[in-house]
């Protein structure tokens, strides 16, 4: 495979000067000192593969957009290099290069013309665009009559009316409706799955696990991690909660089965053992059928005193998704002031309806709802299995419904 965008060594640094005028001196070679100075990324580096989904996640400020807007051209480096093999196609502001007074068609061949397209070449691509937009009657109104939705789909469809070698989308689809959100996304797996490379700045880390190869953790303008999205996303999701943790570890570590246990906590309440089991037999279970009776059972330990302790409880398919998810906050099951010392046991009863595959318990010890308050002790993937189905007809899906078929002749 051979690579579509090269980013070496990139720091963008924005400068504060006293008036309009140092600054404009400065651009002919004046040597007038800033009165301040932020590095919006400072030496990135990263490689897109041909064909390869990359993400970029972090907080608000991390420098995500501050990178795309450089990769585009829309912004220089300050130092570092951006090298494309290819040609880009970009949605980065809602907008961004429509005329308010313009209708949906005539935006269309004006930020359609801007993006290297012919007036030929967007009369062409015109019902295609308008088909995918499906924004009807409004297609032929202002833009300024538009809502932010609309904006969206006007914006994603000129954008994807060619497939491009290397598509980039910042957060724009998160305004869209749940319907347009997910067509967007598969015409996006498409061109990935046609040879498109695909740099996305989300928050939805949900996407972020289905579609992309590889995830890249921004923070404070540099590069945090670089890797696999599962082991990046929970790595994510622990630095946030350090964040609002003061002596949060965090720890890493991935299976022979190639699942990743992360773990991450204050530590002064921990599940201690947790094993999946048959609930007759209460003999381990590492396979199991779809329809078994089967225990989850927890076992966690105090440390020191705490106020409150809740048990979170969530279940993920191999590639990410959520399946299942609860805590005994929201089950009304807090436990108020357990002793130091006091060593709890959890059990939770359930049956497998879940569809052949590979699944992950993930545990959560904490004081309140959520593990971003107190988090003694989060770990992801604790307790893997499989399921297979020997008793049922052939279905796909991860959920077993007991669906009955019935069939009537008139």
């Amino acid at each position: 495979m051979s690579v579509v965008l090269n980013v070496s060594n990139v720091t963008k640094c924005y400068a504060t000067y006293r008036s309009n005028l140092q600054r404009f001196a400065n651009w002919f070679g004046a040597s007038i000192a800033p009165t301040s100075e932020f590095l919006a990324s400072k030496n990135i580096s990263f490689q897109v593969m041909q064909g390869e989904a990359v993400a970029l996640i972090g907080q608000n400020g991390a420098g995500k957009s501050t990178i795309l807007k450089m990769v585009t051209g829309t912004v220089r480096p300050t130092e570092g290099t951006i090298s494309v093999n290819g040609r880009i196609s970009a949605i980065l502001e809602l907008g961004l290069g429509f005329n308010a007074e313009f209708t949906g068609r005539q935006n269309i061949y004006q930020a359609g013309g801007l993006m290297g397209f012919s007036q030929q070449e967007l009369t062409e691509m015109m019902p295609a665009i308008e088909d995918f937009a499906e924004i009807g009657e409004f297609f032929d109104q202002p833009i300024r009559v538009y809502s932010s939705g609309m904006m969206a789909r006007l914006a994603f469809a000129l954008a994807t009316a060619k497939r491009p070698d290397v598509l980039i989308v910042d957060e724009v689809l998160s305004v869209g409706d749940s319907y347009f959100q997910h067509k967007s996304f598969d015409r996006i797996r498409q061109f990935k799955a046609q040879g498109s490379s695909i740099l996305l700045v989300t928050h939805g880390l949900g996407d972020v696990r289905a579609l992309c190869d590889r995830v890249i953790l921004l923070d404070k303008g540099t590069v945090l991690k670089d890797g696999d999205p599962d082991e990046v996303v929970d790595f994510y999701n622990a630095m946030i909660a350090d964040r609002e943790n003061a002596k949060l570890s965090v720890e890493q570590k991935r299976n022979d089965k190639g699942w990743l246990h992360t773990r991450s906590g204050t530590f002064q309440a921990f599940a201690a053992s947790v094993q999946l089991l048959d609930a007759k037999a209460l003999t381990p279970v590492s396979t199991a059928v779809v329809g078994q009776k089967l225990i989850l059972r927890v076992d966690v330990e105090v440390k020191e005193q705490l106020p409150k302790l809740v048990l979170g409880l969530m279940l993920r398919d191999r590639t990410g998704h959520i399946i299942w998810g609860t805590n005994t906050w929201h089950t009304r099951q807090i436990l108020e002031k357990p002793a130091v010392g006091q060593k709890l046991h959890f059990d939770i009863a359930f049956s497998c309806d879940l569809g052949p595959g590979s699944y992950g318990f993930s545990t959560a010890v904490t004081g309140s709802d959520t593990h971003l308050d107190a988090n003694y002790e989060w770990q992801d993937n604790v307790v893997v299995f499989d399921v297979v189905n020997t008793t049922r007809p052939i279905f796909v899906g991860s959920s077993a419904l007991n669906a009955q078929i019935e069939i009537v002749r008139g």
